[in-house]
């Protein structure tokens, strides 16, 4: 009998779920238009609902996993959105004041069919929406940005945190570049 995902190390987790890239593949649109309708009728309360991350740009190698950025009012407590997303059939997986990451897709035998990260945040703190925009508006960058990734994709295979923080350098970068190119587009 294998053990549930909730027993697992982090050892263990990233050798069942490891990293790897693939061509953009059209149907991670149709993915996210279905699940972000989803969502919308599970938390009506969403101010904005928005696909971000790789599978976002639209040209560049990604993880098939879609991104999801959730943002709500700020008068509310974040954790009053906690039950409706795992109802959704998400799993919780990080919780602080200003932020919760869910999964879904992810199985005792490994990845689903269909993979999602959700972030669920207060509406305003959307930096991938800036990074992406500017990605889609600048294939130079965009291109760039895949490189590093397909050089930081074996090297980091089976370590989900130092593939991340390898790519933050480049994304804090772009990020208030864009930021300063499309002063308050959110």
């Amino acid at each position: 009998m294998s053990k549930k995902l909730s027993e697992m190390s982090l050892k263990e987790l990233w050798q069942l779920f490891p990293i790897y890239l693939t061509e953009y593949q059209p149907s991670w649109k149709e993915w996210y238009s279905k699940e972000s309708y989803f969502l919308k009728k599970a938390i009506p309360q969403a101010v904005r609902i928005s696909h971000v991350g790789s599978t976002a740009i639209g040209s560049i190698w990604a993880k098939p996993i879609i991104d999801i950025l959730v943002e709500v009012p700020k008068k509310s407590k974040l954790s009053n959105y906690k039950g409706l997303i795992v109802n959704s059939g998400y799993i919780c997986m990080a919780q602080n004041e200003n932020d919760i990451s869910f999964n879904k897709g992810y199985t005792e035998n490994g990845f689903d069919e269909k993979v999602f990260h959700l972030h669920l945040r207060y509406i305003g703190d959307n930096n991938e929406l800036y990074f992406r925009d500017y990605l889609i508006e600048h294939p130079d960058a965009a291109s760039d940005y895949e490189k590093m990734k397909l050089r930081l994709w074996k090297k980091y295979e089976h370590n989900r945190d130092q593939y991340t923080d390898a790519k933050t350098e480049f994304v804090q970068k772009y990020t208030e570049k864009a930021k300063l190119l499309y002063g308050n587009r959110y």
